[in-house]
């Protein structure tokens, strides 16, 4: 996501869009992206720093976004 203090001109054309709608009730959006990761790990705390790891290295831009992750076991949601 977006970090908070940064404009988020997606975010603000979807509220935009919503009001249209006549839904009023909607008072802020931000639009980021959702990856999909499936690994293998020998457990909870590895899977946490093999996510954690590509996060930093790669799939989040520290400077402009903010992430968080959440892990399932395979075939549970």
């Amino acid at each position: 996501m977006p970090l908070k203090e940064l404009l988020d001109p997606q975010g603000k054309a979807v509220l935009s869009g919503l009001k249209h709608l006549d839904m009023p009730q909607v008072k802020d959006v931000r639009v980021g992206k959702h990856i999909v990761l499936e690994l293998e790990a020998a457990n909870e705390t590895s899977a946490q720093e093999a996510v954690d790891e590509a996060c930093k290295k790669l799939l989040a831009n520290p400077v402009m976004e903010q992430y968080e992750f959440v892990l399932h076991e395979a075939g549970k949601k």
